[in-house]
């Protein structure tokens, strides 16, 4: 038997914790498993799994051997696939998730473009207001704003976002404009009651200085908070890009700029690296290339 195929099945039993079960899974022999697992021990000179009459487990040896084992076979699919054109041809179904905001105004156009160009591929939109699980949910990218935790995901930064403090031309003619953050809790306040909003406004590049608001409306979506917002109701402090419609068409005004913290960070994330597939890296590549090319994020 093939040292290949004899390294899967290795990783076939530990996976499935016994010589039985990888059997069925291979649709072998136990004998031919048996004879494919002493091969192996009789190349590398230890043994890789203990047996008893009820268990099978991996030994220390046999760990590490698993994951070397798993990098090698992955290494080897990746070379087939590329020869084979697998990665050469965008298609199948490609999920791309992000906020609800940023997603319609800024991802949408991108996704859309991306499924012109490449027709063989089927566009999944996921547009959500919390953090996705990118493995298990099944998507393939997504556009996160704010600092990233470590992972071993590919992230690219491709712009910033400012947390702005906003209002109609028409309230503050009413009201007056905020010199100061403490002049806030004398003003109406329009609050989001998302997983992401805080009633604790912080300012300041070192975000040392911290305001308390008491909203007199809260609002279940940002979207919602926005519209209040260019009513001319009152004040509120959405994220830059989620009124940046708003901005250009001079609905709304953001004022205490020079008290803003540190803008946050837009990454484009795929857990693929460098073995993502062409649907993958297509829009990669267009994504990146449109969202650093937009001012209104950057």
């Amino acid at each position: 038997m093939a040292r290949l195929q004899a390294m899967q099945v290795f990783v076939k039993v530990a996976e499935a914790g016994g010589f039985a079960g990888a059997a069925r899974l291979l649709n072998m022999s136990p004998p031919a498993v048996t004879r494919a697992i002493a091969m192996l021990e009789d190349l590398i000179g230890t043994r890789l799994f203990v047996r008893t009459t009820r268990t099978v487990k991996l030994t220390e040896a046999g760990g590490r051997y698993l994951e070397d084992c798993r990098r090698i076979l992955a290494e080897i699919d990746e070379a087939e696939k590329a020869a084979a054109g697998s990665y050469a041809t965008p298609t199948g179904t490609l999920t791309v998730t992000s906020s609800v905001i940023f997603g319609q105004i800024y991802v949408l156009p991108i996704v859309t473009e991306y499924l012109d160009r490449n027709p063989a591929v089927t566009g999944r939109a996921l547009f959500l207001d919390r953090v996705t699980n990118i493995v298990d949910e099944g998507i393939d990218v997504a556009i996160r704003i704010g600092n990233l935790p470590d992972s071993s995901y590919a992230a690219i930064r491709v712009g910033t976002v400012r947390r702005v403090v906003c209002g109609a031309p028409a309230y503050f003619e009413t009201h007056g404009i905020p010199a100061t953050p403490a002049d806030l809790v004398r003003h109406r306040v329009i609050a989001a009651t998302s997983a992401f909003a805080s009633l604790d406004w912080r300012f300041g590049r070192d975000e040392k200085t911290m305001i308390t608001v008491n909203p007199r409306l809260y609002c279940s979506t940002y979207e919602a908070v926005v519209a209040a917002s260019v009513q001319g109701w009152g004040i509120a402090r959405p994220l830059s890009y989620q009124i940046g419609p708003a901005l250009a068409a001079g609905q709304l005004l953001t004022v205490l700029t020079e008290y803003e913290p540190e803008p946050l960070p837009i990454h484009v994330i795929h857990p693929e690296g460098r073995r993502a597939s062409a649907k993958v890296r297509a829009f990669v590549d267009l994504a990146v290339d449109r969202l650093r090319a937009n001012r209104m994020i950057n």
